[in-house]
């Protein structure tokens, strides 16, 4: 497998498994499909959320780490996922959900694991135009809540993707960026001078 699933934060995973003993924050999440899950279920594929904050004149990034999302899976497919935040005292469990991006990530993560190169898998979160990719990061040995995309690396965008930007096609940061740059208005992503 040349996907190389960095480890999660050990407080991060703790709150999770906290959440999911928890019959009221499974009950208030609002995702029927953990509620209905056959059998037990777990977190599973830790995945760092970078958000994409600016891009400069040259094409440099600066992302930050927003937190981390595990999907949750019951049997054979994830149901849900459960996203942590960093609070001033560590790692805490954020929130539940379900949706097209549960289950676009799970096909981004499959697709990813028949590409020959090995990477280190993450989520890049492009708020202005409501698109999250799965980032493939060349430096499997990377620290996973560092860093920022390089022209090298794969983005996959996820479904539901931007009009004119197709899902699960796999583009060179260096060939996408300058197409979603061009489409962020002007209050969205801050591009300075190089």
């Amino acid at each position: 497998m040349p996907l190389r699933v960095p480890p999660a934060p050990a407080p991060a995973l703790r709150s999770v498994l906290t959440a999911l003993s928890s019959p009221t924050a499974v009950r208030e999440a609002r995702t029927p499909a953990l509620l209905r899950a056959p059998g037990p279920v777990a977190p599973e594929l830790p995945l760092p959320v970078h958000v994409l904050d600016r891009v400069t004149a040259d094409g440099a990034t600066a992302t930050r780490l927003a937190g981390w999302r595990f999907l949750i899976r019951s049997g054979e497919r994830a149901v849900a996922a459960a996203d942590t935040m960093l609070t001033p005292d560590g790692w805490a469990f954020s929130h539940f959900f379900e949706g097209p991006y549960v289950t676009s990530t799970e096909r981004a993560l499959r697709q990813a694991e028949s590409v020959p190169q090995p990477y280190q898998p993450r989520l890049l979160s492009v708020p202005e135009l409501y698109m999250l990719t799965l980032w493939l990061h060349g430096d499997c040995a990377a620290d996973a809540a560092t860093g920022h995309p390089a022209a090298t690396d794969l983005l996959i965008p996820l479904a539901p993707a931007p009009p004119g930007i197709a899902a699960h096609r796999p583009h060179r940061v260096a060939e996408l960026l300058p197409v979603l740059t061009h489409r962020v208005t002007p209050k969205g992503l801050l591009i300075t001078p190089a």
